[in-house]
């Protein structure tokens, strides 16, 4: 039989003191540690006791919280973004594939009604289906067309419709944009055809349009060139008319008679019948 020594008990008995001590120190320790809870910036904090879930609110900071029967749930006030594959059908009955981005918080003073309501999973319960509902409303407002034409005046109506939806939960729609439309492919065909012959008939049209310029240009060159030309016969004329005017002023009897010896050749001229009186350098002559 095994015995043990007065000095052995007492270690032991030490030992099992120590370790008590220790346990003790532990929780209180952790009981301390439970009384406080952190809330992260950009958050705020549901209190929670025994299940029941408080309409206060904590802000950002160190906050005390009595141990074991209260809880602090962590709700985030920043922005988040969820992209949603969304369904729908045009005004004209086109199916559309739209992949939508939603930049969305949660209101500061609304964390504790969407943890009481709803819970931490709010955006698949509310938000996702509410994009759905509200890409689906404003799609069968327009013609596939014109939600390809007014994608910026589409996105407005969709945020606004979605925030009629999530507001009265304490969701606040930041940001909405379409990423990406996706229409059949039969559409996608009709499209290009028509955007091919709308740049053929752009493309005609310039084409009438320069052979038009150009008709134009050459009808005034040749306006231009006939303007010149008369100009030019009307100069011509009012010169020649001034000189026969200054030629005729100019006219005596006596130069008269001198450029007619001048181009005399000296040679009598033949006159045949009757009387004819010639007159040369003043020598009147009679052929009788």
């Amino acid at each position: 039989m095994e015995t043990v020594t007065f000095k052995e008990a007492k270690v032991k008995k030490f030992s099992f003191k120590k370790i008590i001590v220790i346990v003790i120190a532990v929780l209180i320790v952790a009981g301390v540690g439970s009384c406080f809870k952190v809330v992260p910036a950009g958050s705020t904090g549901v209190v929670v006791t025994l299940g029941k879930v408080s309409d206060r609110v904590l802000s950002e900071g160190i906050h005390f919280k009595a141990p074991f029967v209260q809880s602090i749930e962590i709700i985030s006030n920043k922005i988040e973004k969820q992209e949603v594959d969304a369904e729908a059908v045009s005004k004209d009955l086109q199916a559309i594939s739209s992949e939508i981005a939603v930049n969305y918080r949660v209101a500061l003073d609304s964390s504790a009604r969407i943890y009481k309501n709803i819970g931490r999973n709010y955006s698949d319960v509310v938000l996702l289906p509410a994009v759905q509902e509200s890409m689906k409303s404003v799609s069968a407002k327009y013609t596939a067309e014109d939600l390809i034409a007014k994608r910026a005046q589409v996105s407005k109506e969709i945020k606004e419709t979605l925030e009629s939806k999530v507001s009265e939960y304490g969701i606040t729609i930041e940001k909405l944009n379409i990423i990406n439309f996706d229409f059949s492919q039969e559409f996608n065909s009709a499209i290009e055809a028509k955007q091919i012959a709308e740049q053929n008939l752009i493309k005609t049209k310039t084409e009438q349009e320069q052979q038009i310029v150009i008709a134009e240009a050459e009808a005034k060159k040749k306006v231009i060139a006939a303007q010149a030309e008369a100009d030019a016969i009307t100069a011509k004329a009012e010169a020649q008319a001034k000189a026969n005017q200054l030629l005729t002023k100019s006219l005596s009897e006596t130069l008269v008679e001198y450029e007619k010896i001048q181009k005399w050749d000296g040679k009598l001229p033949t006159v045949t019948g009757g009387n004819a009186i010639v007159d040369i350098g003043g020598i009147t002559g009679t052929d009788e």
